[in-house]
């Protein structure tokens, strides 16, 4: 039975189940018009969730070194690199604690996960110049709800979920590797036409290295820098050089 997109309110359709945790038999919804993809509701999170962060993510250092990396070419580009910054979903505190050592005014907000590296900077309930989000969209049962809440934060979000591939069909999708049943706390996939249309519900522009790397602002800007990202790193470096001058 079609069950209403998350996103767009399309019909999404049937399309494949996966064993989710180990143990439970779960069906993933499709949309028809914007390809959102989403598990039925997901009654095992609590079981998911017995830790905010989960042990399969042992990734989780190096990825917040590479943000660190790139995020600051965006700030410089785009925003006030003097104003103040909030990271929501912030889980432990990393990446806060790594740009604040970088000179970025960075706060922490999680309402799951414990702060650990960055104690003393909480967000308090005011605009930011940006928010950030990595690594969270992907566990968003109600995705409007929250990005909601995060536009009361910011006019800007920049944040990470890495794209259905355009071609997969729904055989390489139930084996696709970011689909993560092992940890259960995966349950909504993005296309790029799909994050488009949910930027456009807050009356914000989208922009995406088309890969991995999303920006959601009210903002105009050049989308050159998206389109890029995906490149090799002397580029980056040559970009921010220029910045610099």
């Amino acid at each position: 039975m079609p069950v209403a997109c998350n996103i767009c309110k399309t019909p999404s359709t049937a399309a494949f189940t996966a064993e989710i945790l180990g143990k439970y038999q779960v069906q993933y919804y499709r949309c028809s018009n914007c390809g959102y993809l989403h598990t039925e509701e997901p009654y095992w999170l609590n079981e998911a969730y017995t830790d905010a962060i989960a042990d399969m993510d042992t990734g989780i250092i190096v990825r917040n070194q590479k943000f660190a990396k790139v995020v600051p070419l965006v700030i410089d580009y785009y925003f006030d690199k003097r104003g103040k910054f909030i990271d929501f979903g912030a889980g432990y505190g990393i990446f806060v604690r790594m740009m604040r050592d970088r000179g970025y005014n960075f706060y922490w907000y999680d309402e799951y996960s414990t702060n650990i590296f960055a104690k003393k900077f909480f967000a308090q309930r005011e605009k930011y110049e940006l928010l950030t989000s990595f690594e969270v969209f992907e566990h968003l049962v109600d995705p409007k709800n929250v990005v909601g809440k995060m536009s009361a934060y910011s006019d800007s979000i920049l944040f990470s979920t890495t794209l259905i591939p355009s071609g997969y069909n729904l055989e390489d999708l139930r084996k696709w590797w970011y689909l993560s049943p092992e940890t259960g706390q995966h349950v909504s996939l993005y296309t790029e036409k799909s994050l488009r249309i949910l930027a456009s519900h807050f009356g914000m522009n989208f922009y995406t290295n088309g890969y991995n790397f999303h920006l959601f602002t009210k903002k105009k800007i050049n989308p050159f820098l998206f389109s890029i990202l995906k490149a090799f790193k002397f580029i980056i470096e040559l970009l921010k050089g220029r910045k610099d001058d």
